[in-house]
């Protein structure tokens, strides 16, 4: 689209002002006519001037008065909380009082914002220009309060039900008191007959658990190339100036030296910086990030988010508060150290044309770019290739509800909002969302794009972190099992069982893994005398079949993704799965503690420590 006369007249004035040079107009206009933007998103998406300057310069060509709003703030008896929305989607707001006017603070001056403000406050207005980063600055202060309380509270306030606030409902209390006291009276009346029980039920779930997800991964991996590929040209045939807006939110905390590599890899991504609406999320007690950032001098479609600091100081907590600021069609989470691929955004895009109407969410793969550094890289790195690769697939394609990653999800932003967004009190947010999404008569879907990211290289780290997400699925387990006829009508038979087995499953095969392996060391020591009473021939046959046959199979389909994408050198690694399961079950009952000690409390992992991202940052120009 060609610069409008207004455009032209706007960017002559820069010119002559030495805002910006003459080639750096030529510049501007043909981004602004290649993304279908006017001039100054163009201008802001370069970090050529001042956006201070930029914004006075804006208020002259519109032979209008500039207002610094943080010097010369609002009358904060004329903000109404529950305008936020507009304030921030419009970047326009009442301002001051004066000679019996109402004076109307604006970033976005022109036809459209003068015909909506005068339907909103009257037609006895005038218009002062400030800058975007003021407007949000101003909401993020004058209503701090309001907009932390509606992060922490929303769900919980109007959808209870779906809300981890609540650890342990009364009537799960009860069923788990009485399945306790059953299990304590067989015991102690008929040991023998209770023992012999317990291990069928847990058996079989284990054979039920093992089938699913070999299941899941014979169908994901069945997942139709042509889907993937039709995807792809349909992104590389978009037209530019047809792109939406995208919101991309960056929750950080004490994260500096990753801030020079978190900008360098969002400027990758090929998607008009002009229709990128970029949030660095930072918690109000993180100054040396918040100053960090400050002083990098980005470009104009970065903003910081200043989450106030409250109870529970968790990263869906910052999401939600951030949410709030979104101005874009769709939104994506990404870590402080993520690489998306280039082409990710305009994948998805195209993706979301292309599903169905209900579609909510398109989950995107995760992988790790420091997979070689030592054993623990390797298996983390075969853990995500067979859940992205193979697993997400499968549950995709039998219609399952999808328990999200940790990042690379890509929202419809009307539905989020609509869904309360994520729960601040699961400290496994995304996994939850993606259970919820299922539960309201949405979809998931996924996307053939890797995100890279960085695998804990220490196990202390590794444990801190894999200890969260899984007591995140207790908490994801607890929350959809409070109504469970509600869950099989809203799922479907088949998505009930799934939501069992895949998050059930993996909460409690890392808990029972452990009193398993005693008892078949037991068997083994005792050479089958002792045991054999509790074990009858039939029983001894299954757990046999499920200790070799299926750790066995777990090892082959582990394998499966690191073939098909060729990390030939990972596949021996597999054969070490038993010591990284011993792993998890440390990690699992570190969370059933702390579930019971401190459900909400988020263990943060630091992100930095592999020397692939040293190296990354320094190259990008941050402080390693």
């Amino acid at each position: 689209m060609p610069l409008s006369p207004s455009d032209r007249a706007l960017g002559d004035l820069l010119v002559g002002q030495r805002v910006i040079t003459l080639p750096q107009l030529d510049e501007a206009a043909d981004l602004a006519e290649k993304w279908n933007v006017r001039l100054g998103d163009a201008l802001l998406s370069r970090n050529w001037m001042d956006p201070r300057r930029y914004y006075e310069t804006y208020a002259q060509h519109f032979d209008l008065p500039f207002a610094d709003l943080i010097s010369d703030p609002p009358d904060r008896k004329l903000l109404r909380a529950g305008e936020t929305d507009i304030y921030t989607s419009r970047l326009t707001m009442p301002w001051r009082r004066g000679d019996g006017r109402l004076y109307i603070a604006t970033a976005e001056p022109g036809p459209e914002t003068v015909l909506f403000a005068r339907g909103r406050w009257g037609t006895d207005i005038e218009f002062v220009v400030v800058s975007k980063f003021d407007i949000v600055y101003v909401v993020q202060t004058a209503f701090a309060a309001a907009l932390s309380r509606r992060a922490v509270f929303e769900l919980a306030e109007l959808d209870p039900q779906m809300s981890a606030r609540t650890v342990f409902t009364a009537p799960q209390m009860i069923v788990a008191y009485g399945l306790l006291s059953a299990i304590l009276a067989g015991l102690a009346f008929a040991p023998l007959d209770t023992l012999i029980y317990l291990n069928i039920a847990i058996s079989i779930f284990y054979l039920g658990n093992f089938v699913f997800k070999a299941v899941l991964v014979s169908v994901g991996g069945g997942r139709s190339a042509d889907i993937d590929e039709t995807i792809a040209v349909e992104a590389r045939a978009l037209r530019t100036a047809d792109l939406p807006i995208f919101t991309i939110l960056v929750p950080m905390f004490r994260e500096t030296a990753m801030l020079p590599q978190l900008a360098q890899a969002l400027r990758s991504i090929d998607y008009p910086l002009g229709k990128l609406d970029i949030k660095i999320v930072l918690e109000a007690d993180d100054r040396d990030t918040i100053e960090a950032a400050r002083s990098l001098g980005l470009e104009g479609v970065f903003e910081i988010i200043i989450v106030p600091r409250s109870e529970p100081q968790t990263k869906p907590k910052a999401c939600n508060f951030a949410l709030r600021f979104a101005r874009g069609e769709y939104l994506v989470v990404y870590d402080a150290e993520d690489r998306p691929e280039p082409d990710q955004l305009r994948k998805v895009v195209a993706a979301f044309r292309r599903s169905p109407p209900n579609t909510a969410c398109l989950q995107c793969r995760l992988n790790y770019y420091n997979a070689s550094e030592n054993w623990l890289t390797r298996m983390f790195t075969l853990d995500y290739a067979l859940w992205f690769d193979q697993v997400l697939p499968g549950l995709e394609r039998l219609g399952m509800p999808i328990p999200l990653g940790g990042t690379s999800n890509h929202f419809r932003i009307d539905i989020l909002r609509e869904l309360h967004a994520w729960d601040p009190f699961n400290v496994t947010e995304d996994a939850d969302l993606g259970i919820r999404i299922g539960q309201k008569g949405y979809r998931v879907g996924v996307v053939d794009s890797t995100t890279y990211e960085e695998a804990s290289c220490r196990t202390g780290q590794w444990l801190r972190q894999r200890s969260r997400w899984i007591k995140g699925y207790m908490q994801t387990l607890l929350v959809h099992t409070r109504r469970p006829l509600h869950l099989m009508y809203s799922a479907g038979p088949l998505g009930f069982f799934g939501f069992v087995f895949f998050i059930g499953g993996t909460v409690i095969a890392g808990l029972l893994n452990p009193v398993f392996w005693l008892c078949y060391a037991i068997w083994l020591a005792a050479s089958a005398a002792n045991v054999d009473v509790i074990f009858p021939q039939s029983l001894l046959l299954l757990c046999l079949f499920n200790l070799l046959a299926g750790n066995g199979a777990f090892t082959y389909l582990i394998m499966l993704a690191p073939i098909r994408r060729g990390w030939l050198e990972l596949i021996p690694f597999s054969f070490t799965l038993f010591a990284y399961w011993v792993l998890i079950s440390i990690a699992a009952y570190k969370a059933l503690w702390q579930l019971l000690r401190h459900p909400f409390f988020w263990e943060k992992t630091q992100h930095g420590l592999s020397r692939h991202a040293t190296a990354q940052t320094t190259e990008a120009g941050g402080v390693p």
